[in-house]
């Protein structure tokens, strides 16, 4: 009976508390401000959740909201929330998560704050996919989601292949990256300016990204790709960790590098087409949300559940900005997030700058 009975073994240092059982034998690293800051962060994005969903024209109480989310209360309540406001609060909440776990994962992987999938191309890619099947006309009967899923999936692609050569690095990613997304960008341009009128209209209002008129048809392939990707990041997240230590390091240590970097690319990048083709190309979730949750929870590299909670809360709060700032009309999300992170964007630049990381 004594061999049956667990060891648990605690060691503590510089603020991290290693756990360790015996029997059966399992180990473990228990970060205590991590856990405080991703507590707070939940709390902080159900809140504005609620109270995103409160919102509106017809105002509710939020004593009815909660209540609502889960099927009870009066019928006018219950249809307001259920089909009208919940859908695009969770697609807001869906698509934060997916940007920041995302940038997560590519600024670990890449070993630079400064590599998002909005910085390497991926959501221009997607974005000229989208425009070019609405003032072309073969995206008529595909869909925006379906034609932003592929331009989000083929770019990535094209920026593997390019990035090889016996082997892949962070450096080189990135630099294709920019040179893809410029390539992407100066596309959609083109083709705006060749559109009618409604098209051009048509494909702005999804290139900056929003949250109106979402519907449970946004919402169940962005959580059912959630479901399984962000299990799949977190698992891949023991080969980010050593991947910060340099490849020459991680080869040491076993890690097949090539395959890690692929295995987090293609997770990444699904994460973001999938939010890309639910909301559109938010700006710079991906790109703030990681370095925010890194700063919060003092880690060497971004934490992925906080990031993704951080990317969450960053989204529905500029949703709501742009619904409350100017009461005559609502922003797109993404106009929002652009004001708020051109600002930590420089920051990030200049600091680089100073600390002798930005080339």
């Amino acid at each position: 009976m004594t061999g049956l009975i667990p060891r648990v073994e605690l060691s503590r240092t510089a603020g991290r508390t290693a756990v360790r059982v015996t029997r059966p034998p399992v180990s473990g690293l228990l970060r205590p401000r991590l856990l405080v800051v991703c507590l707070l962060l939940a709390a902080a994005t159900f809140a504005v959740f609620c109270f995103g969903i409160a919102t509106g024209d017809y105002p509710l109480a939020l004593s009815d909201v909660v209540p609502a989310l889960w099927g009870s209360g009066d019928g006018g309540t219950l249809l307001i929330i259920q089909e009208l406001r919940l859908p695009r609060a969770l697609t807001g909440l869906l698509v934060g998560a997916a940007f920041g776990v995302s940038g997560a994962l590519f600024q670990t992987m890449t070993r630079n704050p400064l590599a998002s999938p909005d910085m390497i191309g991926i959501t221009a890619g997607a974005g000229t996919a989208v425009v070019a099947g609405l003032v072309l006309g073969f995206g008529t009967g595909i869909g925006t989601q379906t034609l932003g899923l592929s331009g989000a999936l083929i770019t990535a692609l094209l920026i593997y292949v390019l990035a090889w050569k016996r082997g892949t690095t962070g450096y080189r990613i990135i630099l294709v990256g920019i040179g893809v997304s410029w390539l992407f960008t100066s596309t959609t341009e083109y083709l705006i300016a060749r559109a009618r009128l409604y098209e051009a209209q048509q494909a702005l209002g999804w290139l900056f990204g929003d949250l109106g008129n979402r519907n449970w048809g946004h919402v169940r392939p962005l959580a059912l790709t959630m479901a399984v990707l962000l299990p799949a990041a977190l698992l891949l997240s023991r080969w980010t960790r050593t991947l910060q230590l340099g490849d020459e390091v991680a080869v040491g240590l076993g890690i097949p590098v090539q395959r890690a970097r692929l295995a987090l690319l293609l997770t990444g990048v699904g994460l973001v087409a999938f939010g890309t083709a639910a909301a559109g190309p938010i700006a710079f979730v991906a790109l703030v949300a990681p370095q925010i949750a890194l700063r919060l929870a003092r880690t060497a590299w971004p934490p992925l559940t906080a990031s993704a909670l951080t990317g969450a809360l960053i989204v529905l709060v500029s949703d709501l900005i742009g619904r409350r700032l100017i009461t005559d009309m609502e922003l797109p999300v993404g106009v929002v997030t652009g004001v708020l992170g051109a600002p930590f964007l420089l920051w990030l630049l200049a600091r680089a700058n100073r600390t002798g990381s930005g080339g």
